[in-house]
């Protein structure tokens, strides 16, 4: 590493531009970064970093392979460069996200400087996990840029290029630079936050130098990104911090050690080049006070991820309104509370559908729910409909039961397309899991807000919700008896889900160890279960993996989200036994 001397300590004021872009939309992109470096610069920023492939969106998925889309993004970026320059704001560095073409699709970066791309860099790190695999379009062993600004020496990679030990950063801090930045697009998890800064401190530490992590925000599928961007120093201390699930642009000013021994060449096997855009520091300037938010608590954020998810969902597919069934149940209250936070009550539509099986006090709580969150709200009886189907194919239990919630998807779709509205799937992590739902029933939809939430955490998020209603000095948004009463789908005189399910308590321990863990048979007799609860937990989750391809898509939030990250086999012998 370098012997640096502290000849002078150069300012540089940095903005990290959080930005929530659509994939695909190149303009609406576009016209979202020079917005966020308009407010830079009239903040008086000197460099601004946005987000892992903002230009284009992302992941962009198989859109990589097609020529004509690549092709386009990198024209976009030359575009962008001079528009920036024409509109007063080409002295501000500015580090752009997106898909170049150059040999292929690539994950790159380029510094836009007075009307130019002035340096492109592309992702070093292959990634191979869950989330997407990239190996398809990724080309390794590429050179990395320094950028020397205002006497600041600037070192730019891209993010999973942090997650690699001795690699592209080790790189950089033995060439020497002063201030590394790291756009990024890192998919929400539960406590991943504390992940990131922690792991940024040692590639800070590794670098010798302070590294600037701009993150993504906003919903993609079934993916939301949670944004919190954040400056951290070599000591692992944030130095500035932004809010999670907002767009939002970071200011903040930094004083870096200038090195005198920096160098270009081959340093732990990466090639390190270097060039000169502006070498004479900054005059001295008032500092900001940097901003450092508070992260949010467990609940709080995860409700974020969820409404976010939504919200990005219903409106970038061109919708304005969801419609969904107001059973009674917490699935359904909890679906609605989301979607009236994340699109407004006048935007989401309740359906109450009683049968001959349906309680009072089913029908009640739906009226109960629609008034205390201030949606439009219907009931429409389906015993007539049901009675049809049943009577005439001569239908007796369980496809009895399953005609019951097909009638009630079947009427939630007329409506949709009769009315305009995006259908929402009430059904949570636990139930998919075991193939707890009919298909073309309640499994009907476009997206499924709580899917990726197991039974005992819905129970939780609706409490927390409404303390958070009466902290506030509102109506709490979920009857207090949906969240009480024993969970049940009315399709039969008196039935509970505890009929054909173990407890949920002690249902989603199981499906935690066994899906979240992908634990095996004598993992969770280790781990106290009984031998034939666990038999029969498994069997259930083994069988039901073509019904969890069928369901809708839905905002991942843990690290195994059925359909994103856990796909088996449909037809599968495979049985975890004895």
């Amino acid at each position: 590493m370098s012997v640096r001397k502290n000849e002078r300590v150069p300012q540089l004021r940095i903005a990290l531009a959080q930005l929530n872009p659509t994939v695909g939309d190149l303009t609406g992109n576009a016209d979202l970064i020079v917005d966020a470096v308009r407010q830079a610069a009239a903040a008086g920023a000197h460099v601004v970093v946005c987000s892992e492939m903002a230009l284009t969106g992302y992941p962009v998925e198989d859109l990589a392979l097609r020529q004509t889309f690549t092709s386009a993004a990198r024209q976009t970026l030359t575009d962008l460069a001079a528009r920036l320059d024409a509109e007063g704001t080409g002295d501000v560095l500015t580090v752009v996200g997106y898909l170049d073409d150059q040999d292929g699709p690539r994950n790159a970066a380029g510094a836009l400087w007075r009307g130019e791309v002035v340096a492109r860099q592309f992702k070093h790190h292959l990634p191979n996990y869950g989330v997407f695999d990239e190996r398809r379009w990724f080309k390794s062993g590429d050179e990395l840029t320094v950028l020397r600004f205002h006497g600041v020496d600037i070192g730019m990679v891209i993010c999973e290029d942090l997650w690699q030990d001795g690699g592209p950063i080790a790189a950089l801090g033995e060439a020497g630079v002063d201030v590394i930045v790291s756009p990024n697009a890192s998919p929400y998890e539960r406590n991943k936050d504390d992940v990131r800064i922690e792991l940024a401190g040692r590639r800070a530490a590794e670098a010798g130098a302070p590294l600037v992590y701009c993150n993504q925000v906003g919903g993609q599928d079934d993916l939301v990104f949670d944004g919190g961007s954040f400056i951290v120093d070599p000591s692992g201390t944030a130095l500035a911090t932004a809010e999670q699930f907002v767009s939002k642009v970071l200011v903040a000013d930094l004083e870096l050690t200038a090195g005198t021994g920096h160098r270009s060449g081959t340093f732990a096997g990466v090639n390190v080049q270097r060039k000169v855009l502006a070498d004479e520091p900054l005059p001295a300037y008032e500092k900001i006070t940097n901003p450092q938010v508070q992260p949010l608590s467990d609940e709080a954020e995860v409700w974020s991820a969820l409404v976010l998810g939504l919200r990005d969902y219903v409106r970038k597919n061109g919708f304005s309104s969801v419609i969904l069934g107001f059973s009674g149940g917490i699935d359904s209250a909890v679906c609605a509370a989301l979607a009236v936070d994340a699109l407004g009550p006048e935007n989401v539509h309740g359906v109450s559908m009683p049968s001959k099986y349906s309680s009072e006090h089913s029908r009640t709580d739906a009226e109960e729910l629609a008034k205390r969150l201030g949606c439009p709200f219907r009931v429409q009886p389906i015993a007539d409909m049901v009675h049809t189907y049943v009577d005439q194919l001569g239908l007796e239990g369980l496809a009895e039961e399953n005609v019951q919630a097909r009638v009630r998807g079947v009427l939630l779709m007329a409506l949709s397309n009769s009315e305009g509205h995006l259908v929402l799937a009430t059904g949570n992590k636990t139930e998919i899991a075991v193939g707890y739902s009919t298909i073309y029933g309640d499994a009907v939809g476009a997206f499924a807000p709580i899917k990726d939430v197991f039974k005992t955490h819905v129970w939780q998020l609706a409490r927390w919700r409404n303390a958070e209603a009466e902290r506030r000095g509102e109506v709490p948004p979920i009857p207090e008896n949906s969240i009480t009463k024993p969970p049940s789908a009315e399709l039969r005189p008196g039935q509970l889900d505890t009929d054909s399910l173990p407890d949920y308590a002690l249902l989603d321990d199981i499906l935690d160890d066994y899906v979240e863990g992908d634990r095996g048979y004598a993992d969770l007799v280790a781990a106290g279960f009984d031998p034939d609860v666990i038999d029969r937990v498994v069997r259930m989750v083994d069988i039901a993996e073509y019904k969890r391809r069928q369901y809708p898509p839905g905002t991942k939030i843990t690290f195994k989200a059925f359909g994103r990250d856990r796909r088996l086999p449909i037809t599968n012998r495979w049985r975890e036994h004895h």
